[in-house]
């Protein structure tokens, strides 16, 4: 029996499943599908968030997120130490969220 998953999986899953008795069948992907599969990855996750019924749920999604995120960072030759500092440059600019601010519409005099 087999079972196809064809999706980026993390580095120790291959020998997990080995250790399981089970053969995976792996592929080194290119730079430009590592990319891709990263992309998708990351939405998979953040999907799995949205569904998360619990805190510790939640949270374990969230540190998948962080994780593909800095995968993400780190092929563009950035660090999580880069992303947070923009982050922190837009949050100074613009500000964050904890005031919760819900924007209905604007409406326009002209």
């Amino acid at each position: 029996m087999e079972e196809k998953y064809n999706k980026l999986v993390r580095d120790n899953i291959p020998n997990i499943i080995k250790q399981n008795g089970e053969k995976p069948i792996i592929e080194i992907l290119s730079d430009k599908d590592y990319k891709e599969e990263l992309l998708k990855k990351l939405q998979e996750e953040c999907n799995e968030v949205i569904s998360a019924e619990n805190q510790e749920e939640l949270l374990n999604e969230l540190a998948d997120v962080y994780e593909v995120l800095n995968a993400l960072a780190y092929i563009q030759n950035k660090s999580m130490d880069d992303v947070v500092k923009i982050a922190e440059q837009k949050k100074l600019k613009r500000g964050g969220f904890e005031k919760r601010i819900f924007l209905r519409k604007v409406i326009t005099n002209k």
